[in-house]
Parts: C-alpha cells; sequence; structure tokens
C-alpha cells in the first residue's frame, strides 16, 4: 500500500546534465523516502556536468555517482508530476499528469559561479514542492 501514498516526480531536461540531476538531488535530500524521485533526458549528456557537481558539492549533496538517463515513456507513466525544464517538445504529455515547466538558465558549459543562481533558485522550488507534495508529518 505504500506505493499508493508516496508521490513520485520526474524531472526532465534535454541532457540530464544540469537542473534536473539537481532537482532530483534537492528532492532525494529534502524528502527523503517521502518522495519517488526519477530524472531523465530528452538527449542524455555522457557525463554529470563537472561544474553541477561542484556547486552541489557545495551545499552537502554528492551527485558525482549520477549518471545521466534517457527519458523514456515508462518513467513519464509512473510519475504523478512531471516537472519539465526547456525540453520541449520532446516531453510525452499523458493525461492525469500534472505537468509544471520551470523555466531556468541552462547551466551546460557554464563554470560554477554561473551554476549557483540557478542551484539556489532550484532549492527554492523544490523546498515550495516538497511543502506541497509531501510534508514533513
Amino acid at each position: 500500500m505504500s506505493d499508493t501514498v508516496t508521490p513520485s516526480v520526474l524531472f526532465v531536461c534535454v541532457h540530464n546534465a544540469g537542473r534536473s540531476q539537481m532537482a532530483a538531488a534537492f528532492l532525494t535530500h529534502l524528502a527523503g523516502d517521502r518522495v519517488q524521485v526519477r530524472s531523465a533526458g530528452s538527449a542524455p549528456a555522457d557525463t554529470v556536468n563537472p561544474a553541477v557537481v561542484e556547486a552541489m558539492a557545495e551545499v552537502g549533496i554528492d551527485i558525482t555517482a549520477e549518471v545521466p538517463k534517457v527519458l523514456t515513456v515508462e518513467a513519464v507513466q509512473a510519475s504523478d508530476v512531471v516537472i519539465t525544464m526547456g525540453c520541449g517538445d520532446t516531453c510525452p504529455v499523458f493525461p492525469g499528469k500534472r505537468y509544471l515547466d520551470w523555466e531556468l538558465p541552462d547551466p551546460a558549459g557554464q563554470g560554477v559561479d554561473a551554476v549557483r543562481p540557478i542551484r539556489d533558485e532550484i532549492e527554492k522550488r523544490i523546498r515550495g514542492l516538497v511543502d506541497e507534495i509531501a510534508p514533513a508529518s
């Protein structure tokens, strides 16, 4: 029965190397097992952006083991909330899912100084999301 009460969130961006990885890491960090977290990219990169890894390490979250994953129809179908971050028309849309589009700058090719404000904005949005879908009891 526990699966029915655990909301699931999928974060999607093009490369699954920056924004969606940060969002997934923050959600996992802040909500723990209260939320099922996935992330994927419509055209995944080979590795997570090193500046993103560094920016997350600065706030105590280690994402060095994360690997960009390809977006699958199954991942979307298995998620209650799908949060897109600039993946445009490549995100499959299914009825009954909640879609949010977070317009955030793409950290690809940026140094850690440019990634920090994106990271902080993502954290702010994730905290709001956690309060809404998985408040601490």
